[in-house]
């Protein structure tokens, strides 16, 4: 915790300003707190450019207005606890903890981004935004658990870390990754090779995954012996399965059928996760997507959650999330230009075209 030093010539600022004082620690290394070639002390001065941030040996001066100063001054108390954990700061982390400072929450950045989840050779996977670590308590409260939300949002890579997590504390027997082999344009009829060759391309995000999260020499061995398997959705239509964390991912390519179906598999000691867009659906002649119905469908049971992810939850490139709000807001002003075409049956004229 940094400490708050008054300070005594604030009658001499402009009207409206004020000067407030931190010291940090003496354990928070100040290379760590400020970043390499001062990178973290540059993003709180982009963040809050109303504010002078002025450093000298372990005292920092911030001198602006007073909301702004107040809110300056809570960003490096919490980002002082999170250089005090041994994490790594960068500029990615002081616009994340800015985000989760001015949002309607309670959660503290802190908090949000020391959670660990996974580590392996020297890499920790963690949530980056509140909706992520909502999502992430979610998993561990619920047996079933449905995570919705855009391109880049962590849906799978955090149930991913999730479950190589509890194989690891030995709560589950095995992990079984499934994906409906359903692409926009594409056959499985048209690419080469065998069956296995044609549906591989189909689940390699998730072998992608687990080589994130395992050594990667320990995979097939663990594949080999059952404990981990990567099939298509269509392999689990018969099977109950216990002791296990199943991860059903692009679930927005199942049927309603189909996700009642996987649903079911559902045996003694087991989880399971359902990650999903409805944004892109690629079935096939219109058919209802399993996961947009299915909300609707298991709403209110006990035991089942469903994490609604966000624009604001995207941890890939800042230009993905202005592409996923500019696609929604086209998508808005079309409906509301056209209400009623985007429901109704082309008529036979249409359709010859």
């Amino acid at each position: 915790m940094t400490e708050t030093n008054p300070t005594t010539d604030d009658d001499q600022l402009p009207a409206g300003e004020v000067r407030h004082q931190l010291t940090v620690p003496d354990h928070v290394p100040m290379v760590a707190l400020l970043g390499q070639r001062d990178e973290v002390l540059k993003a709180i001065e982009t963040g809050f450019p109303q504010v002078d941030v002025h450093v000298r040996g372990n005292l920092i001066t911030m001198t602006g207005n007073a909301g702004d100063v107040a809110l300056t001054e809570r960003l490096v108390d919490e980002l002082t606890q999170i250089a005090s954990s041994a994490q790594p700061l960068t500029a990615d982390a002081v616009e994340r903890a800015i985000t989760i400072l001015t949002s309607a929450t309670t959660d503290r950045p802190a908090q949000v981004l020391t959670m660990n989840i996974l580590s392996n050779r020297g890499k920790t996977i963690r949530p980056k935004t509140v909706g992520q670590k909502d999502y992430v308590e979610s998993i561990d409260a619920n047996t079933v658990v449905f995570g919705i939300g855009p391109a880049g949002t962590g849906k799978t890579y955090l149930a991913m870390a999730k479950a190589v997590q509890a194989l690891q504390a030995k709560q589950v027997n095995r992990i079984v990754l499934t994906r409906p082999a359903v692409e926009a344009g594409e056959r499985l009829g048209f690419l080469p090779g065998t069956l296995n060759d044609k549906i591989d391309p189909y689940l390699r995000p998730l072998y992608d995954a687990l080589h994130d999260m395992l050594d990667p020499e320990s995979i097939p061995r663990l594949m080999a012996a059952g404990t981990i398997e990567v099939a298509p959705l269509a392999y689990m239509r018969g099977r109950t399965l216990n002791d296990a964390f199943i991860i059903l991912d692009e679930a927005q390519n199942t049927s309603a059928e189909q996700m009642k179906m996987f649903l079911t598999r559902l045996g003694f000691g087991s989880r399971i996760v359902v990650t999903g867009d409805v944004t892109q659906v690629d079935l096939p002649g219109g058919e209802v997507s399993g996961l947009k119905v299915v909300q609707e469908i298991l709403d209110g049971l006990d035991d089942v959650a469903f994490c609604e992810l966000t624009s604001a939850d995207v941890v890939r490139h800042r230009l993905v999330a202005d592409i996923i709000d500019a696609y929604s807001h086209y998508e808005t002003r079309h409906r509301q230009a056209s209400p009623d075409r985007a429901h109704r049956r082309p008529d036979r004229q249409e359709r010859r075209r």
